[in-house]
């Protein structure tokens, strides 16, 4: 049976923001902890060895897979900052647009540093992805 790799830790997120080598990664994801934090009203939990969480759902799939997975959540890795948000929506494409300097994937978006960015359509897209993966995995079902 398939086994998540990604799963809800007991470990520091604080500590985990220590060791991060680079003064200005470090800065911005103390930025970033406190920018979702203050969206989501959730308290940051280290998901795996390098990803920080808000919240979680419970998802299933047709196929039979399921498990747990943050609602939102970020990665300040060596090369770009990741950003997990629920996959996109015309929405989400039109906020992006005005984001300011980033690349995208389906889940993820990947930027340099947080001055690069509007942190107010950040703001956005957490609450979006909180909204559609609370409305698409409701609690109890």
């Amino acid at each position: 049976m398939y086994e998540l790799k990604t799963k809800e830790t007991e470990n520091s997120v604080i500590e985990f923001i220590e060791q991060i080598d680079h003064p200005g990664k470090r800065e911005d994801a103390y930025k970033l902890l406190d920018i979702f934090t203050e969206t989501t009203g959730d308290p940051a939990k280290m998901w795996g060895p390098g990803i920080i969480g808000f919240g979680s759902y419970h998802y299933k799939y047709a196929s039979g897979h399921e498990g747990d997975a943050p609602l939102v959540s970020f990665s300040p890795r060596k090369a770009k900052i990741s950003l997990y948000f629920a996959p996109g929506d015309d929405q989400r494409e039109a906020l992006l647009k005005d984001f300011g300097k980033h690349t995208s994937g389906k889940g993820c978006v990947y930027i340099n540093k947080v001055a690069d960015i509007d942190v107010e359509i950040l703001k956005e897209l957490i609450r979006q992805s909180v909204k559609f993966l609370r409305e698409t995995y409701p609690v109890g079902e």
